[in-house]
């Protein structure tokens, strides 16, 4: 697209750069409107080019400002050597040595990394690895400038070290790997700033995944009339919580009754049975020993909800023999995938299921290790939903929801506090819920991931720590709710 507005619209890319740089200076009076002092960390490619746009900036605003170049002067060319003799013919200087450890030593009220941006695809050299964990030892404030310095943009990983930005200013587009992977330990608050290209240029390339939008995923949320009652709102049968593990289960079905669901009934133990009436009376719990049970309740179901606590002995595979025997909605989560890595893709023939793992899971379900889905998360998404041709969610920061063939979606939503177990069984049977209450399977997928992390970052106004999935499904009745609250 930079390309494309140079080509085909006469912008000068010294034009775009100057752009770039007023974009980043406004933000930094706007985010830090006290700072007065400013070290400027600049490559020799075109990001150093936008740094020393906003080291003359800050120059010509009165601000005490000093540049560090990383690499020889003579290798600065093109645009940014036009950026950079502009700065010197103000009376700028920049030096090529690193200050001292600490604030002190750095005599800067905010830093701005301006190394490498989105030129990361490999690891990095020596000299570069050292500049940047000067900066994240610095303890100030970094401003990155389109990415933070290491970070690489498609995937979200560092190689191996990254800027530990408190605030990115990405431009032109909104790139995948700032939303996911590793990248929310090094990204801070994001910006997107499109330079003012024209919308033509924006909608030339067709992207490669897409950002959840909560508001406009909450206006398609199904309604209830005045005549509503629950058969419209469909069943959810939950198969799960075997010995020692019956709170997963009932947070599923908890989950799926404050997401709307008409009933909720839950196959399980009979110990799992009677503490689930305990704890929520709404709950339809019944102990399943035999087939013949489980086949009952599934008849009477919309969709099914199995894996939460569902372990993986006999009962556990017989429960997953019976649900796959049929052509219901179905989530499949927790052990339900541990049992479904064992079978093969060829379980799965029917586009009416979704599996819900984390990366362990998806690592088994790929027959490959945790490491190799960590390293590229949308290539992960893709193999497995074309592996299992069902719609697929990786669990996680910037969880994805994928389907065969399609573009990837990604969640921009939660927060560090949901790292907890137990989470994962809460979207489980919110999912369900929104899949029994008619909505569309890769719709309802995306929507309930995004109300779970949404609800997430409700429960997290009262801190992070120490935040239980029980907390997320206090919030999810307000969250989901699309009628107004009586005065």
């Amino acid at each position: 697209m930079d390309r494309l507005a140079i080509d085909q619209y006469g912008l000068s890319g010294h034009e775009l750069m100057e752009r770039a740089g007023k974009a980043a200076f406004v933000l930094l009076t706007e985010r830090w409107p006290s700072a007065r002092r400013l070290k400027v960390l600049c490559g020799t490619g075109n990001n150093g080019g936008d740094g020393w746009v906003i080291a003359r900036l800050a120059l010509q605003a009165g601000w005490r400002v000093e540049a560090l170049l990383l690499g020889e002067p003579e290798k600065i060319r093109g645009d940014a050597a036009l950026a950079h003799q502009a700065f010197i013919e103000l009376g700028g200087s920049f030096v090529s040595t690193l200050p001292g450890t600490g604030a002190a030593g750095w005599n800067a009220d905010v830093l701005v990394d301006a190394l490498c941006g989105t030129g990361v695809s490999e690891s990095l050299r020596p000299a570069h690895i050292e500049w940047v964990n000067a900066m994240n030892s610095s303890g100030l404030p970094i401003l990155a400038v389109d990415a933070p310095s290491g970070l690489n943009i498609d995937t979200g990983n560092p190689h191996p070290v990254a800027v530990r930005a408190t605030v990115t200013l990405s431009f032109i587009a909104a790139k995948r790997g700032l939303y996911t992977g590793r990248a929310g330990e090094y990204v801070g608050l994001l910006h997107i700033d499109n330079l003012s290209l024209p919308d033509s240029i924006l909608a030339s390339q067709a992207p490669s995944g897409y950002l959840s939008d909560w508001g406009y995923l909450k206006s398609l949320l199904p309604t209830r009339g005045a005549a509503h009652h629950k058969g419209l709102s469909g069943h959810v049968l939950v198969i799960g919580g075997n010995t020692g593990y019956a709170g997963a289960a009932i947070l599923a079905a908890q989950a799926a009754l404050r997401s709307g669901a008409g009933l909720v009934s839950l196959a399980t133990h009979r110990e799992t049975a009677q503490a689930a009436v305990a704890r929520q009376p709404e709950i339809m719990a019944r102990p399943v020993a035999t087939r013949e049970e489980l086949n009952d309740m599934l008849l009477a179901a919309d969709c099914v909800v199995i894996g939460p606590g569902l372990g993986q002995d006999r009962w556990a595979q017989m429960c997953l023999s019976a649900v796959l025997e049929r052509p219901l909605l179905s989530v499949f989560d927790a052990d339900a995938l541990n049992l479904l890595s064992r079978g093969g893709s060829a379980s799965l023939a029917s586009s009416r299921h979704v599996l819900t793992p984390h990366p362990g899971e998806a690592a088994r379900l790929l027959g490959v290790s945790t490491r190799i889905v960590a390293e590229d998360r949308f290539l992960a998404m893709q193999r497995l939903a074309e592996n299992w041709n069902a719609v697929c969610v990786l669990k996680g920061f910037g969880s994805l929801i994928g389907l065969p063939g399609e573009a990837v979606r990604v969640c921009p939503y939660g927060n560090p506090g949901m790292a907890c177990g137990g989470m994962g069984d809460v979207l489980a049977g919110m999912l369900g819920a929104l899949l029994a209450q008619g909505m569309p399977l890769p719709l309802a997928t995306e929507t309930a991931v995004a109300a779970h992390a949404v609800a997430g970052d409700h429960a997290a106004r009262n801190g992070q720590q120490g935040m239980l999935p029980s907390d997320v499904i206090n919030e999810i009745r307000g969250v989901l709710s699309r009628q107004p609250t009586p005065q």
